[in-house]
């Protein structure tokens, strides 16, 4: 496990476990070096736990690269819960995880992630003021959807010549709460929407409310667009799917879309423009991280709206150097972190 510490520069590893709530939890702090890492908590069923681990602690270095490159004065880390079959008071759960996080002193602040929500985040403030996301807070939600947006209008802007979306075809997998929030703003700059996600009753929504097209889950990663938006669980680009793109571009919400780095040359081979997710998708985090500060929405807004023209800076590097735009962004983001070091 130290191996994988070092493979990955994680500063700590944390586990615990809380017998009477049934508590059993894993938090990766990747680094502290910018500021106090931030990342969410993910209460999600694992195979095992080494899954489980190995999940904290790749999350964790990519919250660390997201809040280096938006500027935040914020480290990365990452919270995993492992959900039991059974749990008789989910909130006496999420106090105990509260005292955990209580017991970092600072050094580690939660926030909502898969499987969890702003209900959970209250019982957990119960416990510790490190902690955002809060029902009082809001949901950083729509503030991922509206960075991805601005995203999506800067990989237009480099890949087809305009940021001008107007009868565009834009597939969006995956209509969770930013994804269908990012739909709908395409659908207001004059989108054409194909949808997929695993509820019906979503796409139905998106059908009857966005005039979206309904498209299989399977067969969303063939239908031909101008921008591909994976807005669901990660790993979606390997080594089968991106052979069978017919998109100009990659952009959307999902952490983690690349199962291997291998995959962003196999895009850039295939003269795909992908926007590396943790750059696209850090408007949640900032957010979240502004909010937890103190800032006003106008200030937090504000910084929303740059992650378009990082977008700009990571794709113009990327073609100055003739590199995916993927390792051009973890380059960056390493400058930041480590330096020269």
């Amino acid at each position: 496990m130290f191996a994988v510490m070092e493979s990955a520069r994680l500063e700590a590893l944390h586990l615990a476990q809380d017998p009477v709530s049934g508590l059993k939890a894993i938090i990766a702090i990747h680094s502290t070096r910018l500021g106090p890492a931030l990342g969410g908590c993910r209460y999600l069923a694992y195979p095992d736990d080494d899954s489980a681990i190995r999940d904290a602690i790749r999350l964790a270095q990519g919250m660390s690269y997201k809040a280096a490159l938006a500027g935040l004065a914020q480290g990365g880390g990452k919270a995993v819960i492992i959900r039991p079959s059974h749990v008789d008071n989910r909130g006496a759960l999420f106090e105990a995880f509260g005292r955990m996080i209580e017991s970092f002193n600072g050094r580690y602040i939660t926030a909502v992630d898969s499987g969890t929500s702003s209900a959970d985040m209250d019982c957990i403030a119960q416990q510790t003021q490190h902690v955002t996301s809060t029902t009082a807070a809001g949901d950083p939600s729509p503030h991922t959807a509206m960075g991805v947006f601005a995203g999506i209008r800067a990989t237009a802007l480099a890949r087809l010549g305009s940021d001008d979306l107007q009868g565009l075809r834009v597939a969006v997998q995956g209509l969770g709460n930013v994804g269908f929030a990012l739909a709908e703003q395409l659908a207001a700059a004059g989108v054409e929407l194909f949808v997929s996600d695993l509820d019906p009753g979503r796409v139905q929504l998106a059908v009857e409310q966005l005039g979206a097209h309904p498209v299989s889950s399977e067969e969303l990663l063939l239908t031909p667009c101008d921008i591909l938006a994976p807005c669901g669980l990660g790993g979606v680009l390997n080594a089968q799917t991106v052979g069978a793109l017919h998109c100009a571009a990659v952009a959307g919400s999902a952490n983690n879309q690349l199962a291997g780095s291998e995959i962003a040359d196999a895009l850039e081979a295939r003269g795909i423009l992908y926007a590396p997710d943790y750059v696209i998708n850090s408007g949640g985090l900032i957010y979240v991280a502004l909010k937890h500060r103190g800032e006003e929405l106008p200030a937090i807004t504000a910084h929303l709206t740059q992650i378009g023209r990082r977008l700009t800076e990571v794709y113009a590097h990327a073609q100055a150097d003739k590199r995916s735009p993927a390792r051009v962004a973890d380059a960056l983001a390493e400058r930041l972190l480590y330096g020269g070091r």
